[in-house]
């Protein structure tokens, strides 16, 4: 998968910990002297490089099964007036080239010298389009069924102003001043073919801040992202990416799609003032897992599978009906999968003085109506979490495969290839 070694990712993670918990604990002059004796424990994370480009067709881009950075920017632009296909062209050539470069850890064109002393720190850039790129670039024939406008939902206050957009990029980076160049760059090489359309920031743990990797957590306290699919699962590329025939168990896609997935992104604000009203004991049936170790309240551990049919003294579900695990798990939605990577927010304080503050949550699947769609709804319906969120930002993205030796992103689509 794009020729990333996902085991030195892992073992960097895990080694970076261990080191972190040494230098918390023994203070300040250890830890000047850890960097004196071996200056490579403060590089490791630094050191990691995701390549941008592969050499198999119809694999997918950087920054989908890319464990998760500490530092996040989504953001989408709008093609200029008449920059018609030929701009855009001109400026994924660019990205592709700058994206290239940054993720190397070597300085982009025109460089503002801003992560000078970095290394690549696990940098990714993943690029995508809206519906509205293929309207604005004349190829309408070409976008699939699977950008369709999402159904309403009635937690929806969505902001149009900060939604949906005609490109839209990812960046992570495990250092923000990487991040932070990354998006300058990215920035300044748009020029006057596009604009910017919104943009937020997001974060994550660190690598190193646990003694092990551990799952992320997100702003309510609790473990997030337990029920993902894993890598290791037999249909995972399946539920995740589109194939290079165009799929059996999705309508047909084309043919630039291959090894792509679709990216919905929500901004969810968490009304945490109410959520940290209650004891933890309701929050954990609220979300149907304990909030120490993400284990079902059923028993075991994180990875021990729900028991939806286990039953109290009282004779209800242990994990309640309309609890949030319960009702977004694959077994209650037909199956439906969907991989979450997202971001953690927090933008201040709102006009209502409560904290502005949430998550910037990714999906990724191969069909939007057969992942994210079904599982939605059926929140919508019921969850118990609900009244906790507001989802106020909305964009669904078609992200293409990872661009070959020499080619840049969406190069199949742009020139038919």
């Amino acid at each position: 998968m794009n020729d990333i070694s996902r085991r030195r990712l892992l073992s960097t993670a895990g080694a970076v910990g261990a080191g972190g918990l040494v230098v918390g604990a023994a203070g300040g002059a250890a830890a000047h002297a850890a960097t004196e004796a071996d200056p490579a424990a403060l590089t490791t994370v630094g050191s990691t490089e995701v390549a941008f480009r592969s050499s198999r067709r119809a694999t997918p881009q950087a920054g989908i099964t890319t464990p998760l950075q500490s530092t996040g920017y989504l953001i989408a632009f709008d093609l200029a007036a008449g920059a018609g296909r030929g701009g855009a062209a001109a400026l994924l050539r660019r990205w592709s080239a700058s994206a290239q470069k940054m993720m190397a850890g070597e300085p982009a064109d025109h460089d503002t010298d801003i992560a000078l002393d970095a290394g690549p720190s696990s940098l990714t850039v993943t690029f995508g389009f809206g519906r509205t790129f293929f309207d604005r670039t004349g190829l309408v024939a070409q976008r699939p069924s699977q950008l369709d406008p999402l159904p309403d939902f009635s937690s929806d206050h969505l902001d149009p102003r900060k939604s949906n957009g005609d490109l839209w990029v990812q960046i992570g980076a495990n250092d923000p001043l990487v991040a932070f160049h990354a998006l300058r760059a990215l920035q300044n090489d748009a020029g006057s073919t596009a604009r910017v359309r919104w943009q937020m920031t997001g974060f994550n743990r660190t690598p190193g801040a646990t003694a092990a990797p551990k799952t992320v957590r997100n702003l309510m306290g609790q473990v997030d992202g337990t029920g993902n699919p894993k890598p290791s699962d037999d249909d995972f590329d399946q539920r995740i990416f589109v194939p290079a025939d165009g799929g059996e168990r999705t309508p047909a896609q084309p043919k630039w799609m291959a090894g792509g997935s679709y990216a919905i992104v929500r901004r969810i604000r968490m009304l945490l003032d109410d959520w940290e009203k209650l004891p933890v004991a309701q929050q954990e049936k609220v979300i149907g897992r304990r909030k120490k170790d993400g284990a079902p309240l059923t028993g075991g551990t994180e990875t021990t599978a729900m028991d939806l049919e286990k039953f109290g003294h009282d004779g209800k579900p242990v994990i309640p009906d309309n609890a949030h695990a319960r009702i977004s798990a694959p077994e209650q939605n037909g199956g439906a999968a969907l991989l979450r990577r997202g971001f953690s927010y927090h933008d201040g304080i709102g006009t209502d003085g409560t904290p502005d503050a949430g998550l910037l949550f990714v999906c990724w699947q191969a069909d939007p109506l057969r992942g994210f769609v079904p599982v939605q709804r059926k929140l919508d319906r019921g969850d118990a979490l609900s009244p906790f969120l507001r989802h106020e930002a909305s964009g669904l993205f078609a992200v293409p495969g990872a661009p070959g030796p020499g080619e840049y992103v969406g190069q199949r689509l742009l020139e038919g290839a």
